[in-house]
C-alpha cells in the first residue's frame, strides 16, 4: 500500500500478535447473488468490487472478512482480485475466512483448506473461523482439525462464529490443549441487537480475552438513518430485508434522532456514530465488519475510526437503545 494512506490505530485480534483496525470490511456482498447472497445482495460487477475495496484501503481499513459459503468461493476470489488491483501486497492486510460446517464432518476442514488458500492467493489466511456451531462432528473434533492447520502453517489463528457462551468455552479449552488461543467469535451485534450482552457471550469473551467481531453492525442499514429520512428508499431494498426494516422505522426514530445530533457535533454521519459506539462501548474487545455495496459506503464506515464519542455519549445512546431492546446496562 502507498505510504500516504491513512493509518488508524489498530488493536490486537484476541490474544494474538495480529493487529487489526477497529473497522474491517465484510464481503458477503461479493457473492454475486449466488447461494447465501441471493435475496440479500444484488450482483456487483468486478469494477464495483474493485472500487469498494479501494475505498476501504484508502480509508485505512486493514482487514477483510469473507467465507467459503459466500458464493461458493466467489467472495474470496473477488476479494483477492480487488486487493491485487489496489496494489496491496501480501502481509499488508489481514484476511479472515470461514469454513462451512453444516452437514459436514471435521475431516472436511483439512480437505477444503487448499481451496481457501487458492481462492485468496497470494494473501495468506490470518484468521480461519468455523461459521456456525452446527456440524456432524463435535466442537472438540473441529478444534483439533483447526489446530492442525495452525501447526502446519496454513492459517495463523482460529476463530468461531455464532457460538454461544458454552460453545466458546469448549472451543477455547480444546485449543488450549494445543497451545493455541481461541481468537474471536463473530456474532451479530449492534446498538439495536444486544443479545450478546444478555446471553453471556460478551461476558465470556471478555473473560477469555476473545475479540468479538460484530457483523450486521448497522442492522441492515437501519442504523444509517437513511430510511428514516427517506422511507421511499426501502422500495429499492431486497425483498427479504424490506419488510423487516419498514416495521421498525418509527420505533427506532428516537435513537436515530439523537445519533443525528451527535453526527452534526462530530461532523460525521449517523452511520459513523453507530459504528463508533460499537467499537468503543466495550474498550478494544469489539470490532466491526460493515458491508458495502458502493465505494462511498466503505469510505463512510472507515471514517468512523477518526473520532471517539465521549463516555457520557456512549452511555446516553446505550440508554436510549436499551429502552427499545430491554437489555442490561453497560458494565465494563
Amino acid at each position: 500500500m502507498a505510504s500516504d494512506k491513512i493509518a488508524p490505530p489498530t488493536r490486537p485480534l484476541g490474544p494474538t500478535d495480529i493487529h487489526v483496525t477497529p473497522i474491517g470490511l465484510g464481503t458477503w456482498q461479493f457473492s454475486q447473488n449466488i447461494l447465501s447472497g441471493a435475496g440479500n445482495w444484488g450482483s456487483l460487477s468486478p469494477d464495483d468490487i474493485n472500487a469498494i475495496v479501494q475505498a476501504a484501503v484508502d480509508g485505512g481499513v486493514n482487514w477483510f472478512d469473507t467465507a467459503e459459503i459466500y458464493g461458493f468461493g466467489r467472495s474470496e476470489r473477488n476479494l483477492a482480485r480487488a486487493l491485487r488491483a489496489a496494489g496491496v501486497q501480501p502481509g499488508e492486510v489481514v484476511i479472515a475466512t470461514k469454513w462451512w460446517p453444516i452437514l459436514r464432518f471435521a475431516g472436511s476442514i483439512p480437505r477444503t483448506i487448499g481451496k481457501r488458500i487458492k481462492n485468496l492467493a497470494p494473501y495468506p489466511i490470518d484468521l480461519h473461523q468455523v461459521h456456525w456451531p452446527y456440524a456432524l462432528s463435535s466442537i472438540e473434533s473441529i478444534m483439533d482439525r483447526m489446530a492442525e492447520l495452525v501447526q502446519a502453517g496454513k492459517v495463523k489463528a482460529v476463530g468461531v462464529s455464532n457460538y454461544n457462551a458454552e460453545q466458546m468455552r469448549r472451543a477455547h479449552a480444546c485449543l488450549a490443549q494445543h497451545g493455541i488461543p481461541l481468537t474471536s467469535n463473530q456474532v451479530k451485534y449492534n446498538l439495536l441487537d444486544r443479545r450478546i450482552e444478555a446471553n453471556g457471550v460478551l461476558e465470556t469473551a471478555q473473560e477469555l480475552g476473545i475479540t468479538i467481531i460484530a457483523y450486521s453492525p448497522l442492522e441492515m442499514g437501519l442504523l444509517t438513518g437513511k430510511f428514516h429520512q427517506k422511507p421511499e428508499l426501502l422500495n429499492s431494498r431486497p425483498r427479504r430485508r424490506r419488510g423487516k426494516l419498514k416495521a421498525r422505522l418509527e420505533i427506532t426514530r428516537p435513537l436515530i434522532d439523537r445519533m443525528a445530533e451527535l453526527a452534526e457535533k462530530y461532523d460525521a454521519t449517523v452511520t459513523q456514530i453507530g459504528l463508533n459506539w460499537l467499537i468503543h462501548a466495550y474498550g478494544d474487545r469489539v470490532i466491526a465488519i460493515p458491508g458495502a455495496t458502493k465505494p462511498h459506503h466503505a469510505a463512510d464506515a472507515a471514517r468512523a475510526m477518526n473520532f471517539v464519542l465521549s463516555l457520557d455519549e456512549i452511555e446516553e445512546l446505550h440508554a436510549i437503545a436499551r429502552a427499545l431492546t430491554g437489555y442490561k446496562p453497560i458494565s465494563n
